[in-house]
């Protein structure tokens, strides 16, 4: 299965990483080879994947915002949740862990997974079914950061409790009165973090499996944030504890 990427920094984050095989490069006739698309052609090149400069017509047939360029490569390479767990045993950390609970909305899942490769986490888990899967649109919303994370497809369930057999907590991430705020919970050790679906938020029986519940504390009028940025937030906040454990520590 094969399928486009568009953007620059999508295409340059596939080609970086080298974990898709891709089979052809279209640019934008008449396009400026400069900066970032100057770094894709080389990459391009050194990799041997055929370029083809093509009517920009041919590339709005794939993509309205395609940046001049589009490349058609292998479907994303998914993991597995044992990968995954060692990738903090080889690391000598607490797990870091990100499970997102049928979220629907590529833009959101996009950027979830862009926080997540910024702070730091060991890899993403997503559900077996029912919920938004590593299209094109969402390394697009992502910009390229899926090629750097490692991501895979199981039972929540299953996964939760092989996180905690790993020595992680499953912290479940909901703005209810039973939900503790940050400053209460010890964020600097094994950690998963579950976030719910955009608009019913988690299932009962993955919340029924969260060691915790955390809510967000705000000031604003507004009484609530939507998942990709709360659990952002949420993402930072567990990555700064963890970096006040590990000095703490060393000193």
């Amino acid at each position: 299965m094969s399928e486009w990427i568009t953007g620059r920094n999508p295409v340059y984050e596939v080609l970086r990483a080298q974990r898709r095989h891709s089979h052809q490069l279209w640019i934008a006739q008449g396009a400026k080879v400069q900066g970032r698309l100057a770094q894709i052609l080389q990459l391009a090149q050194a990799q041997q994947i055929p370029i083809n400069y093509v009517p920009r017509a041919e590339l709005d047939r794939i993509d309205q915002h395609h940046q001049a360029l589009a490349l058609n490569t292998g479907g994303y390479p998914y993991t597995d949740l044992d990968s995954i767990l060692q990738v903090a045993e080889i690391l000598e950390q607490p797990v870091f862990i990100l499970l997102l609970d049928q979220l629907q909305d590529p833009q959101n899942l996009g950027t979830l997974l862009r926080s997540a490769e910024a702070f730091g986490v060991h890899g993403v888990i997503l559900p077996l079914a029912r919920a938004a899967s590593v299209t094109p649109a969402v390394v697009n919303a992502s910009s390229g950061a899926t090629e750097m994370l490692r991501i895979c497809q199981h039972n929540l369930v299953q996964a939760m409790d092989r996180i905690k057999s790993a020595g992680g907590w499953i912290i479940g991430l909901e703005d209810s009165p039973e939900a503790q705020t940050p400053s209460q919970i010890n964020l600097a050790g094994g950690i998963g973090l579950v976030i719910g679906n955009e608009g019913s938020g988690l299932r009962r029986l993955v919340r029924d499996n969260c060691d915790l519940l955390m809510r967000l504390p705000m000031q604003g009028q507004i009484d609530s944030l939507n998942a990709a940025v709360a659990g952002s937030i949420a993402l930072y906040l567990i990555r700064q504890a963890r970096l006040v454990s590990i000095k703490y520590h060393d000193e």
